[in-house]
């Protein structure tokens, strides 16, 4: 059964362009009945890669054509002026293997092409009698240099943000108002808070430097509208770094090359950059772990650095080397995998289509503290870079580390879910560490801290359960600040009232974020033995646990939004065809945002900033009243609901709209990703 849809059939499954045959153009079709363009699926076989690049069918190698040892010719096949046998041939037929063979037809058109558009080699036809593809030679590349040392100096001054730079916020909040004295609780939750402040000038002008490496999949696959997308979108990038910033341009097919050593995009930089990306062209096969090897040593044998640095990592295929993530990993530099905050070389990962690897593009980078995006869509391309660098260019913090510490005999720290981020428990209890790394402007990290609380041989009096702190480092000032958080304390009457066991939405909405990663990862899990209906089933009884809670009563935008979520992987868990196209991916996107408690492009972009009525959304909601964004879009929401508590309304009263844009986006994200929107589909330059 083929997995294209009728719009996809009339599309070459590699290139997505149109599969109507125009004059000269050669159609392959194979068993499972997936077309492709000549010219592109020559290009994924002709290396040994026998299955289907959209439903992996493996196809017999005995039977299949353009096989390298099949690329000689003898000078009795060679047409009259010489050259081998054209690739499009002089005929119009089809061929029908038979037996146990793939059903492989072709359909050919004659045309009459430059001479000196092909290359000299020496071909063999194959004992069917298919003509072959002479691939266009490429301009000779440049030798790489022996080391990446060459990078262009940093400018003499850095820029600075503030003379008097605000600080990382800590906010806390409790699951209830009171525990009675007469109470122990187990697990009580209580949330802390972490917020980076705003950049000081919202154009980016003055922001932290960054060294950033795009490391780009120019495979065949890529040929046509998918890498001219990509073209415009480095573009893109490359007009929004400022003149301190610097750029290095990766690409990898069967091979890797530094298109672009590391220079700061000034203007003569830019201008050097764009010709860089005009140039590339797409070739051969997918060889993820030579771009990544590349990528990774421009930034580690750098001479000078900036304070910020990370690769952005695309790729819309397989790797034609390593068949398992874990077989991929290791063969990448222990730096990217290190947990060690002062080397973390953040890698995000963009899978794009439906071809592409998501669980090795996911395991780069959760392996590397980065994101992994899915882009489902080509028009999403630019968009999903602009949400990334929107938060690259606004990084406020570093070496963030969040400490809790028991603050009373017999209160002890029982756990701290933390996702992706590094958490401790020490001291028997008494001291919990969570090591965050960096902090884009704006953006908030949440944590429930989760303690043991014993019964309080005092009745109306406070119990002291939480000291709090944050260490990290000003990207303005490069000195490190402590920062203390007030002392968490909680009542301890004979008799709570019911005000007093009222449930924090800003708790319970935490605790339903955890409770939905937790469940797409059991889903997903599940899913990837082949038991999608106890995925399935997983999915739909968290969905409804989900709409029990107080949050989702209280209509809370955040919780509003995980049910989505959860309703759209249970759709893409359906059938394990739409699972292996596009369910993989949007789940992982889902896991990586959740874990790191940063937004990614989720495949569909209905509930992102992404979104194309984002902008029209965005009026409606300032005309309402409501200042946009604020930290993720919810942050104005959660005191609004939080303060309507505190007057003494119940937490179903106070119902919230759906945040705008997705729970972690930040405002520089949402203004670059609105002004990658405003530029659509005209930027050429």
């Amino acid at each position: 059964m083929s997995s294209q849809t009728a719009s996809d059939q009339n599309n070459c499954g590699i290139c997505l362009s149109s599969m109507a045959t125009p004059k000269g153009q050669a159609i392959f079709t194979a068993q499972c009945s997936h077309s492709f363009h000549y010219p592109c699926i020559v290009q994924n076989v002709r290396h040994g890669n026998l299955s289907c690049p959209i439903c992996r069918a493996i196809w017999d190698k005995h039977n299949v054509p353009f096989q390298p040892n099949n690329w000689t010719t003898s000078p009795s096949q060679q047409n009259k002026s010489g050259d081998p046998p054209h690739p499009w041939g002089i005929f119009r037929q089809q061929h029908n293997l038979g037996g146990n063979s793939p059903n492989i037809s072709f359909s050919f058109q004659r045309q009459q092409l430059p001479h000196q558009t092909y290359h000299q080699y020496s071909y063999q036809q194959p004992s069917w009698n298919y003509p072959s593809f002479p691939f266009v030679q490429q301009p000779q590349a440049p030798p790489e240099p022996t080391s990446f040392s060459d990078d262009e100096p940093l400018l003499c001054t850095s820029p600075i943000q503030s003379n008097d730079p605000q600080a990382i916020t800590i906010k806390t909040q409790t699951e209830s108002l009171a525990i009675s004295a007469a109470e122990s609780h187990p697990r009580y939750p209580v949330l802390v808070s972490i917020c980076a402040p705003s950049l000081q000038d919202t154009d980016g002008h003055g922001s932290t430097p960054v060294d950033l490496v795009t490391v780009l999949d120019v495979s065949g696959s890529m040929c046509g509208l998918k890498l001219d997308l990509v073209k415009r979108a480095v573009k893109f990038i490359i007009q929004n770094l400022g003149p301190s910033d610097r750029l290095s341009i990766v690409t990898f097919s069967t091979t890797a090359r530094r298109v672009f050593p590391l220079r700061r995009m000034s203007v003569e930089g830019r201008e050097s950059a764009v010709r860089a990306v005009n140039s590339l062209r797409p070739d051969n096969m997918t060889n993820i772990v030579a771009g990544l090897e590349i990528g990774i040593r421009v930034l580690e044998e750098r001479r000078e650095r900036n304070p910020v640095a990370s690769i952005m990592l695309l790729s819309d295929g397989v790797d034609s080397y390593c068949h398992s993530p874990s077989q991929l990993l290791g063969q990448l530099p222990a730096s990217i995998r290190s947990n060690c905050m002062q080397h973390e070389i953040p890698v995000h990962t963009f899978g794009f289509g439906s071809d592409h690897d998501p669980n090795t593009m996911h395991a780069i980078s959760n392996a590397s503290g980065g994101t992994f995006s899915f882009i489902e869509s080509v028009g999403m391309i630019q968009d999903s870079f602009a949400l990334c660098i929107g938060g690259l260019l606004s990084v406020v913090a570093q070496e963030v580390r969040l400490t809790v510490r028991s603050a009373s005999r017999g209160v002890k720290i029982v756990a701290i879910p933390s996702g992706r981020y590094v958490s401790n428990i020490s001291d028997e209890g008494l001291q919990g560490v969570v090591d965050v790394g960096s902090l884009y402007a704006e953006e908030e990290k949440q944590f429930l801290v989760y303690l043991l609380v014993p019964q309080s041989s005092a009745s109306d009096t406070k119990t002291s359960l939480l000291d709090v702190s944050c260490l990290y480092r000003d990207l303005a000032s490069n000195e490190l600040i402590q920062v203390q958080g007030e002392l968490v304390e909680i009542p301890r009457p004979v008799v709570c009232s019911p005000a007093d066991q009222v449930v924090s939405l800003e708790v319970d909405r935490q605790r339903n974020r955890i409770l939905v990663s937790e469940t797409i990862a059991e889903a997903q899990g599940l899913a990837e033995i082949g038991n999608l209906e106890a995925a399935r089933a997983i999915l739909a009884q968290r969905r409804e646990t989900l709409l029990t809670t107080p949050a989702a009563r209280a209509g809370d935008g955040l919780s509003n939004l995980l049910e989505t979520e959860l309703q759209e992987i249970m759709d893409r868990m359906a059938t394990m065809d739409l699972y292996t196209h596009t369910g993989r991916a949007y789940a992982l996107s889902g896991m990586s945002s959740h874990s790191l408690q940063r937004a990614t492009t989720r495949g569909d972009t209905t509930t992102s900033c992404l979104s194309a009525s984002f902008g029209a959304a965005q009026a409606s909601y300032s005309a309402g009243g409501i200042n946009y964004p604020q930290r993720g879009g919810i942050f104005q929401q959660q005191q609004q609901q939080q303060q309507s508590l505190s007057a003494g309304a119940t937490p179903f009263a106070s119902p919230a709209s759906l945040p705008l844009g997705g729970a972690y986006e930040t405002s520089s994200m949402v203004r670059m990703v609105q002004k990658s929107k405003d530029l659509g589909t005209s930027y050429t330059k």
